[in-house]
């Protein structure tokens, strides 16, 4: 099933018209850095030493907290991460989950010209997670 990819803005339409949840799948400290408001965390990988290191729980951690219907949107830093979470949690079952091209800082279109992500279209950024939404309270 191909992903379906929308827009900063489509994602933050969805969101407050649709009953999506956003689910940021950048590391810990890039979420910390600033994420879109409302957002939680679920790394796809985790930053190590020496790069990113995939995160074996990250399905596990989204069936826990996810039923398998729920409306998803996922985002990264430029699109390329939630792109391929996208891909995994359909192919694991999720139904409805979409890929918010650009990520949070900004990336390449479909036609590969370079697209203002969440935080330069003036989205609600947060520096905080709300309760239960950071991947420390997620994954416990």
């Amino acid at each position: 099933m191909p992903v379906k990819r929308v827009s900063p803005d489509e994602a933050r339409r969805m969101m407050d018209e649709d009953g999506y949840v956003y689910v940021d799948v950048r590391s810990v400290p890039e979420f910390d850095g600033g994420h879109p408001a409302g957002s939680y965390n679920v790394p796809l990988a985790h930053a190590g030493p020496r790069g990113m290191v995939p995160n074996p729980d990250f399905v596990a951690v989204m069936k826990r907290h996810f039923p398998l219907g729920t409306r998803i949107v996922v985002g990264c830093r430029s699109g390329g991460r939630s792109l391929q979470a996208a891909a995994l949690l359909l192919s694991s079952g999720y139904t409805d989950v979409v890929d918010q091209r650009a990520g949070f800082e900004g990336g390449p279109d479909d036609l590969g010209r370079m697209e203002p992500g969440w935080r330069h279209r003036a989205l609600p950024v947060a520096q905080q997670p709300l309760a239960g939404r950071s991947y420390a309270d997620l994954e416990a």
